[in-house]
């Protein structure tokens, strides 16, 4: 009811046209590394191990390896620091917080009839925070080259002068309300500002000097996955299972630009500086369904195959924009603008779909001493599809993907070893770029180890794992494309609680 009034008193915009980028689309079609303390402290290379609550997420056919009824709650708390290199000048940010991480319980039926080969069905359920969208990054430094007001001339250029200032701001579409901001806070102007049929601007921000440039950037909210999920075994041997997921998505994003220059003052009035602000909300839920089977060669050797169907999801975003500039002519005064409709777009649902996933698994396990597991998984990003298809912005948006994104490999190995009731794990993960350049969104490299310990029916595991990334994506996705070179440092600690009914 907050939200529906908040909306009601600032006014609607309603828009046919899109704001969603390629890296929106990636934001949804990767999944971080959640879940059990176990499963975490092993780099979650469960796929042909199972046996733990977090195990259903890679592999379905993993619950059908528990032989007693098991319920479970994890907790996180995930520090994230992001490190910058914006042309020279270092700075950093961080976000702390403490999640619910997975929560979920598995039922065993056995079936004690020696003619029957099938014997046990395994029905579960679980809840998994796939990801926290938590995080904080703060950008600084001296762009010698470009200002942002390549941003507002990109989108200007082609639009007739009196669209800009004749179609009021609810009613225009989303190139031509960015055109809209730039003219009404004077970075930019008509060539010909008399003709209401001009579609050609210029910059009226002074050149031939340096740009003093920060980016802020705000996220919240969370990417999360009920897993229903059934499996079965055949004679202890063969291992089937199947999972219907239902995801659901809460992304809030606030971004705040500002630049600055000490340029000579050119002829008429110039910008000296401005910042420009985004907010974001997108919020929707999807579908998707999971295939796994397990088969023991032997005792101790095992390996798996699993596959994670293409996620559907409708979407719905809401954007929120205002600008505030300084101008002044030379040996005048300062003039300021604040250029703010009040309004939020919101734009009609749109289906995203992301990317399936088959994952590869061995494990061998040492009797009641241990064991070491490897899971391989290959997902395809350039497969991500913004739909209708038939749109014309969503098809040029479809094109981008395939050109910029590609075919990922992860590479998660884990091992446990046991000392009576005592676990000691660790393990290692390696996640490719989803970028054909490697450079968007770089490697993803991350350690893991943990201990567990077992009262019998209780278990308590605990685990801590330390991730590193690096990325460069501009600040806008159009026009003034500058961004800065991230560093970002993820450090989770994870507690598990465990009961076997």
């Amino acid at each position: 009811m907050k939200k529906i009034f908040f909306l009601f008193t600032i006014g609607l915009s309603f828009s046919a046209l899109h704001s969603q980028e390629v890296s929106d689309a990636v934001r949804y079609a990767q999944d971080n590394l959640t879940g059990t303390a176990r499963y975490r402290a092993m780099s979650g290379a469960f796929g042909a191990v199972g046996g733990d609550l977090s195990a259903l997420a890679v592999n379905p056919a993993g619950s059908a390896v528990f032989n007693n009824n098991q319920i479970g709650v994890t907790f996180s708390n995930q520090t994230k620091k992001n490190n910058s290199n914006y042309f020279g000048t270092e700075t950093s940010d961080k976000d702390n917080s403490f999640i619910l991480n997975q929560a979920g319980g598995v039922f065993v039926f056995h079936d004690h009839n020696p003619k029957n080969n099938w014997k046990k069905i395994v029905i579960g359920a679980t809840y998994e925070n796939t990801n926290n969208f938590n995080n904080n990054i703060f950008s600084a430094g001296t762009n010698p080259r470009n200002s942002i007001d390549q941003y507002f001339l990109t989108y200007a250029n082609g639009i007739p002068l009196n669209v800009i200032t004749g179609v009021p701001y609810r009613d225009m579409y989303y190139d031509e309300q960015q055109a809209y901001f730039g003219y009404k806070g004077y970075v930019i102007n008509p060539v010909n500002p008399n003709d209401g049929n001009n579609t050609q601007y210029v910059s009226a921000v002074p050149g031939g000097g340096n740009y003093y440039q920060e980016n802020e950037i705000y996220t919240s909210g969370y990417n999360s996955k009920l897993s229903f999920n059934i499996a079965t075994s055949f004679q202890d041997i063969l291992y089937l299972g199947a999972n219907l997921n239902v995801h659901i998505t809460d992304y809030r994003r606030s971004s705040s630009f500002y630049e600055d220059n000490s340029n000579p003052l050119e002829a008429g009035e110039t910008i000296s500086n401005l910042r420009f602000n985004n907010d974001l909300y997108t919020y929707g839920n999807g579908f998707s369904f999971q295939l796994g089977a397990i088969v023991k060669v032997t005792d101790g050797l095992r390996f798996g195959a699993a596959y994670e169907s293409n996620t559907w999801y409708d979407l719905y975003d809401e954007v929120a924009q205002s600008l505030s500039t300084t101008r002044q002519a030379a040996g005048g005064p300062e003039i300021h603008e604040n250029v703010n409709p009040n309004l939020i777009n919101v734009y009609d649902r749109y289906t995203l779909q992301t990317p399936g996933k088959f994952t590869f698994s061995g494990a061998y396990v040492f009797g009641k001493s241990g064991l070491i597991s490897v899971d391989y998984s290959i997902k395809d990003y350039a497969n991500t599809k913004y739909k209708p298809t038939s749109d014309p912005g969503f098809r040029g948006l479809n094109t981008d993907m395939s050109n910029q994104l590609t075919s990922n490999g992860e590479l998660r190995i884990g091992g446990e070893f046991k000392i009576q009731r005592l676990s000691l794990r660790g393990g290692y993960r390696f996640e490719g770029s989803p970028y054909k350049d490697g450079t968007t969104i770089g490697d993803l490299n991350s350690y893991s180890g943990g201990l567990g310990y077992s009262f019998g029916a209780t278990k308590l595991d605990l685990a801590y794992s330390y991730s590193e990334r690096k990325s460069n994506q501009g600040f806008f996705a159009t026009g003034f494309t500058d961004g800065a070179n991230i560093t970002s440092k993820l450090n989770n600690v994870t507690l598990s609680l465990l009961f076997e009914l």
